[in-house]
């Protein structure tokens, strides 16, 4: 994939759940609510300030972030599922611990 987002946006790969399953229960994809985290696939140049001055986005590739249940915009590339969305759109920026 060859991707660059414009301006303030991101490009965003879902971080699926893995499979969970309770007794002999097992909850069928269709009803499985989107996973509201994901990693950071690529970032714009940034956002223009009012003084005109390119303001670098926090976020970076690699980055696992949290975003809202309705963010962003669906796309697919190469068979795989991806986000637009802006970095405004991004709730927290999950970091490991160390």
């Amino acid at each position: 994939m060859n991707i660059r987002p414009l301006y303030d946006r991101i490009v965003v790969k879902r971080i699926e759940d893995q499979e969970q399953k309770v007794g002999s229960i097992i909850v069928p994809d269709s009803a499985k609510e989107k996973p509201q985290e994901g990693e950071v696939v690529a970032v714009g140049k940034g956002k223009r300030g009012d003084d005109g001055k390119l303001i670098p986005l926090d976020v970076q590739p690699g980055d696992r972030i949290l975003f809202g249940k309705y963010s962003g915009s669906d796309i697919k590339l190469d068979n795989e599922e991806y986000l637009i969305m802006r970095e405004d759109e991004v709730l927290a920026v999950l970091e490991s611990k160390k």
